[in-house]
């Protein structure tokens, strides 16, 4: 999955996951995931994060890896896109060479 991802994106994924690695063990704790989901441009209600918090940490130890964090942001990233291209209110604009959404 995370071979749909530029280098430029796990770049900035590693540096937004190394800030909240305080200690530089390779693991942040669930309870930063929002906030670094946040610092990285998404907004995942409560309910969304527990759900990634559920998918990624599977042996509930409460720490996320990088690998783990990468994967997450792939998925994350990949529905984002799918759903863009889903709207069913996609509106062309003859004078612009690109599609509004109005919901998106």
């Amino acid at each position: 999955m995370t071979e749909q991802l530029t280098e430029e994106q796990i770049a900035e994924f590693k540096e937004a996951f190394s800030l909240f690695d305080k200690d530089g063990d390779g693991c942040i704790t669930t309870k930063e995931l929002g906030t670094v989901m946040r610092s990285l441009g998404q907004n995942p209600t409560e309910a969304e994060l527990q759900d990634m918090i559920n998918e990624v940490d599977a042996d509930q130890n409460g720490t996320i890896d990088f690998p783990e964090f990468l994967n997450l942001m792939a998925r994350k990233m990949k529905k984002s896109s799918s759903e863009a291209l889903d709207c069913p209110e996609i509106i062309d604009i003859t004078d612009a060479p690109y599609l509004y959404c109005v919901y998106c």
